[in-house]
């Protein structure tokens, strides 16, 4: 079984990575892009003996835990 969740900065929090991205786009003559918000995912994967309840389960302890920062990041999960 895999899990793959989504790490991203809530709205409002400023994003100091996703600006320097945008502005070296900009600088680099992609002048179509606007605001850049930079996230990450992190594929797990997780031991058969679960079922996707419990895998969905585990997985949201992990992000409370250590893959999210919940007071400024949403984080998203996908059991697959």
């Amino acid at each position: 079984m895999r899990a793959r969740v989504h790490v991203s900065l809530k709205p409002g929090v400023l994003d100091p990575q996703g600006k320097a991205v945008g502005d070296a786009l900009g600088r680099l003559g992609f002048s179509e892009v606007g605001q850049v918000r930079v996230s990450k995912t992190i594929d797990l994967e997780l031991a058969d003996t679960l079922t996707a309840a419990e895998a969905e389960a585990r997985v949201r302890e992990m992000c409370e835990s250590l893959l999210a920062n919940t007071v400024v990041e949403r984080y998203s999960i996908e059991i697959s």
